[in-house]
């Protein structure tokens, strides 16, 4: 499932609502002082909000990753070596304004000649491989183990745990969208039709004096459910709220159901890894939602300083788009064969912003992992936004068994937010001392969206990319550096913050920010790059 978080609600106030109605040195100040730095505690402008993750923790006081910065004083006008980041995601829109032009193209397939015109099993995969095929909704994999009726299966009865308490917390929270929407929306239209307008600001709001109780009764609607959500007009909580229901309606409808088969479609037995002949060479989403992969993509390569948009991390980059992760659990024979297509096909980094806690073929993705570090390609992985310790909890994919790695190619990134102090790290990022290797910009970052759409969005799935850019970087300038040497760079560089934050969505749980990850650090491109260069020589 893809590792993107959605925005929080005040649940609590709802319910109320319905039952009432250039330098050479590693760090620009020295370590021990960055917690004495003075940090912003106002309110991010609008360009800050759009590039947060690049910015300096010293420069701009936002605990940023430096990339600005990195360009200006270390990278200048060093061109590099173009590296291929693979994208094993939901579809890519190659099409978009901000990433056409750094699509990559297998030049050894002709197009549309239905040949395998370089003999790499895969016909007319010219920018890639769908390995969906026509699929995208589909189940998790515990409601799979379920739908299979294997009752000796060791984790049956917890999967039907799992599933029941999953179905309960959807149906519930369905129904509350149910009754909030309407009350929204008629809220909307009685104040809009009262200001005369259809965006009005909060103060606007505040400044509406009436004895009409009806009236009133919306304005503490729109004043609860709009602004107390930390939306800024009507129109963009409507959409935000009726998104979520059709997220909800497809959960339940799809993800959560145990006789839907959506994998019927796609032609193959997903427990056969021998079965390969499938899937097609169209990388594009298939669904008008299916957006997730796209905006991994800007977050690493989006065409730098076009006046387009955003800025990618990584400047000379070119994206494998590879359509492996449905709206569901992805299939673990289709990952694996995912990372390997990405390092046969000269693939140096891959991301992965997607994770599941059932694994039913894991030893597949496994033996994938350990092919990608013998090809020498670094992957990176989102922890997940589930408010874990996954020393206590597995995930996959993932590069430990029983606590021991087994590769050194494979980086898990946990979210931070753009604000120092007990709220750095995002309440929903999983971490782990033992598991989870750093943490990044993940909450509140903007990157590109089908149709040459921005939007911002939240997650691990988020965080991911942005390290993967930052590895891409380090590739760049510094080629002949492994990629167990990129990931060590990656963890050394970082910055060590002495800070307490909250982990989880319970505030009262205060840890260390060094005991959440095993390097202790908050990602650092400039750093990095410091670091690599005298590593490198």
């Amino acid at each position: 499932m893809k590792f993107l978080n959605p925005k929080p609600l005040l649940f609590t106030l709802l319910t109320i609502l319905i039952t009432s109605c250039g330098s050479t040195k590693l760090v620009s100040t020295p370590i021990e002082n960055i917690d004495n730095t003075p940090i912003k505690f106002t309110e991010l402008t609008k360009a800050e909000e759009k590039n947060w993750g690049h910015l300096d923790f010293i420069s701009d006081t936002i605990p940023g990753m430096s990339v600005n910065k990195a360009y200006d004083e270390l990278i200048k006008n060093k061109k590099g070596t173009k590296i291929i980041v693979a994208i094993i995601d939901s579809g890519i829109d190659i099409d978009h304004e901000d990433l056409d032009d750094v699509i990559w193209t297998n030049k050894k397939e002709i197009p549309n000649n239905n040949k395998d015109d370089d003999n790499n099993g895969y016909i007319d995969d010219v920018h890639g491989w769908n390995f969906l095929g026509e699929a995208y909704q589909e189940q998790l994999e515990y409601v799979r183990l379920l739908a299979s009726g294997d009752k000796n299966n060791p984790r049956y009865a917890e999967a039907e745990a799992e599933y029941q308490k999953k179905r309960t917390e959807y149906t519930n929270l369905k129904a509350q969208y149910v009754q909030i929407i309407p009350i929204m929306e008629d809220a909307h239209k009685a104040v809009s039709a009262h200001l005369k307008k259809a965006n009005y600001t909060k103060e606007e709001l505040g400044a509406i004096r009436t004895e009409d109780k009806t009236l009133q009764q919306h304005i503490y609607a729109i004043n609860m459910l709009v602004f107390g959500n930390g939306f800024e007009t009507a129109p963009e909580a409507i959409e935000v709220f009726n998104k979520t229901l059709k997220q909800l309606n497809e959960m339940l409808d799809y993800s959560l159901n145990k006789e839907f088969n959506g994998r019927e479609v796609v032609g193959d037995n997903p427990n056969d890894f021998n079965d390969r002949n499938y899937g097609n060479g169209n990388v594009k989403p298939k669904d008008d939602d299916e957006s997730h992969g796209t905006h991994v993509a800007g977050i690493i390569a989006a065409e730098r300083n076009n006046n387009k948009g955003m800025n990618g991390v990584a400047n000379n980059v070119v994206i494998m788009p590879i359509r492996a992760v449905s709206n569901g659990d992805e299939y673990d024979k289709d990952i694996a064969l995912a990372i390997r297509y990405a390092a046969d096909n000269g693939a140096k980094i891959i991301n992965l912003s997607f994770g599941k806690y059932y694994s039913p073929h894991s030893y597949w993705v496994k033996e994938a992992i350990i092919y990608a570090e013998q090809k020498d390609v670094l992957l990176v992985s989102g922890a997940g936004n589930e408010s874990l310790n996954l020393d206590k909890k597995s995930t996959y994919p993932r590069d430990q068994e029983n606590g021991v790695e087994f590769v050194g190619n494979f980086l898990s990134v946990g979210a931070t937010e753009p604000k120092y102090g007990s709220s750095l790290v995002a309440n929903y990022s999983n971490y782990g001392k033992n598991t989870v290797d750093v943490f990044a910009p993940g909450s509140n970052i903007y990157s590109t969206y089908p149709k040459n759409i921005y939007k911002p969005e939240d997650g691990t799935s988020m965080a991911s990319p942005m390290v993967a850019g930052v590895a891409a970087l380090i590739r760049s300038q510094y080629p002949k550096l492994t990629a167990s040497q990129v990931k060590q760079i990656i963890m050394d560089s970082g910055l060590p913050l002495k800070a307490k934050v909250t982990v989880g969505e319970n505030s009262n749980e205060v840890k260390p920010f060094g005991e959440l990850s095993r390097s202790s650090k908050l990602v650092n491109a400039y750093n990095a790059l410091i670091m690599a260069s005298k590593i490198s020589n």
